[in-house]
């Protein structure tokens, strides 16, 4: 084993890293803001990797150029998705955070079995793009052009959700309900549009980056299921709630998983992730970060 293997693998891993930590970012804003676990988040990557598929075949456009529009369509499911079904779930008195898991993961198998009746279970590929089949040599190293573009995109998407949260009144107005949901009312600010917005963010970043992993990675009904698990596992391990912690917790994830693959079969990548997982939550339960 070189050091140019171990620097590729690396690299490798932390492209995809910051590719993971864009996944996550939707699920952990939500939590942050509501104390919902969105047990479909999986299955809302799924939706807009077909709807970059459908907008790809109808109009022949880059699938670059079409990650804002499908990043729009998501932020408008996710906010109709809340008004439509969530909310209702939000105001159960008994059992509530059951009925938000059975309300969710139930919503997640309706959108994957209307995925199999419409498109079929047959595996597609988003086709062409300026990305496709290029790389990046940097020395001795290829990396693939996908990946990059990804991995940049998505240090661009954490940049604007930092300026979101940070510098804007809508952010103020997420912190401030995520602080106190009931007392937000006194001071003017509707409780349950700022959900709405958190929940069209959310879906929005769920967008963003299935229309970066549709230029490299197949689509079929259940392909939120490749991802979703690396997500809770990304937002367990940066806290739950912690955008930024998503962020810290995705690269660390690309970067073991990567390294794993290099020391035992490819198959087994993912148990580094859970070990280091396992330690986490053992001596450090509310993970690395435990804020919005």
């Amino acid at each position: 084993m070189t050091a140019q293997i171990v620097l590729q693998v690396l690299l490798s891993g932390l492209l995809m890293g910051l590719i993971y930590a864009l996944v996550a970012s939707g699920l952990a804003l939500i939590f942050g803001l509501m104390d919902v676990v969105n047990f479909a988040h999986g299955d809302f990557l799924m939706v807009a990797m077909y709807a970059l598929f459908v907008l790809v075949a109808m109009s022949g456009a880059d699938p670059l150029l079409l990650a804002p529009v499908v990043t729009l369509v998501l932020f408008a499911f996710g906010a109709a998705i809340y008004l439509g079904i969530v909310r209702f779930a939000m105001r159960v008195q008994t059992n509530r955070g059951m009925v938000q898991v059975f309300t969710t993961f139930g919503l997640g198998l309706l959108l994957q079995g209307l995925a199999q009746t419409i498109f079929t279970p047959d595996y597609r590929s988003v086709d062409g793009g300026i990305v496709a089949g290029k790389s990046v040599a940097l020395g001795g190293i290829i990396l693939p052009m996908p990946h990059v573009v990804g991995a940049l995109i998505s240090l661009a998407a954490f940049g604007l959700i930092w300026l979101l949260i940070n510098r804007t009144d809508l952010g103020k107005a997420l912190e401030a309900t995520r602080e106190d949901a009931d007392a937000v009312a006194l001071v003017g600010i509707d409780r349950n549009r700022v959900f709405a917005i958190g929940w069209g963010l959310g879906s929005a970043l769920v967008g963003l980056s299935a229309s970066i992993l549709a230029t490299f990675f197949y689509i079929f009904p259940g392909v939120g299921n490749s991802f979703v698990l690396i997500a809770f596992v990304t937002v367990a391990l940066g806290g739950f709630g912690s955008v930024y912690g998503a962020l810290a917790a995705g690269v660390l994830i690309g970067l073991i998983e990567a390294m794993t693959a290099l020391l035992v079969a490819p198959s087994l990548k993912m148990l580094g992730v859970f070990a280091v997982y396992l330690a986490v939550v053992t001596f450090r339960p509310r993970g690395l970060f435990g804020s919005m």
